[in-house]
Parts: C-alpha cells; sequence; structure tokens
C-alpha cells in the first residue's frame, strides 16, 4: 500500500472495525468509532511506514478489491493478520479465498509457519472460509458487561 492509499484504507477500515466493536462489545457507534480510530492511532502511528506493519491493497485488473494488513515474527516464524477484506462489491466470488492462498504462499517463502488471526463473533463467513482454509480454533474471546446496581 503506498502512502496515498492509506486514506481510502481507513475510509473502510474505521466505520467497519465500528461497526464489528459496536455489535460485539455493545458500545455505542461513537465510543465504538473512538475504539476504532485508537486501534489505528496505536498500531498504525507512522501509517504504511508504521514499523513492523506490512499493508497491502489487494488489487484486480485495476481495481482496489480489497486490503490485507499484517505484522510479522520472525522469531517464533510466524505472521497475524490484523485486518484481510474483500470490499462488499467483489465479495462472493472466491476472492478471499484466493487471497489467502496467495499469501500462504508468500509468507511460507520466507520461512514463516504459521499464520494467525482474530475473527469476529458474528461473522460466520469469515469463520466459514477460515476453517475451510484449515485455520483452527485456538481459542475464544469473551466478555461480560458490569453495570452498577
Amino acid at each position: 500500500m503506498r502512502a496515498d492509499e492509506f486514506d481510502t484504507y481507513l475510509d473502510h477500515f474505521i466505520p467497519d472495525y465500528a461497526a464489528e466493536i459496536s455489535t460485539n462489545y455493545g458500545l455505542s457507534p461513537d465510543e465504538a468509532r473512538s475504539k476504532a480510530i485508537g486501534a489505528i492511532n496505536e498500531n498504525l502511528a507512522q501509517g504504511v511506514d508504521t514499523k513492523g506493519q506490512i499493508l497491502m491493497c489487494v488489487i484486480r485488473g485495476a481495481n482496489v478489491i480489497g486490503y490485507l494488513w499484517y505484522r510479522s515474527d520472525q522469531k517464533a516464524h510466524s505472521v497475524f493478520i490484523n485486518d484481510i477484506c474483500i470490499l462488499a462489491h467483489y465479495q462472493g466470488k472466491g476472492y478471499g479465498k484466493q487471497i489467502l492462498g496467495l499469501f500462504e504462499a508468500m509468507v511460507s517463502d520466507t520461512g514463516i509457519e504459521q499464520i494467525g488471526l482474530r475473527v469476529a463473533a458474528d461473522n460466520d463467513r469469515a469463520h466459514h472460509l477460515y476453517l475451510k482454509d484449515g485455520f483452527q480454533v485456538t481459542g475464544i474471546n469473551m466478555i461480560k458487561r458490569i453495570t452498577k446496581g
């Protein structure tokens, strides 16, 4: 991803991630948006030049059809996918599966032995894709909201 493509990525990522946060954590849209922006500020403080973070545009022909954001841990021989998305107009056409296959081939050539990621509890489509692609569930994140009585 080039620096001039970063804002377009954020235009997609922030509302998408905020919606996930709002749905799965029971936060208001404003609170969720604030958390999404905070995640960007914390993890991508220097945008595309943030050390240790790799941002890619997924391109088919002349069109950006999605995005991939990951970080690598060479000592652990692993990568962690922070975000992978296919834009709505291109979903359901097999691009997610293709991207995962290409990504796995790319990182395996660098000595990577493991790909990790987190998927939202309500994202059934992604769950299915990852399980079908050979990912295994290694844990389940849970929260409980405590209200003052």
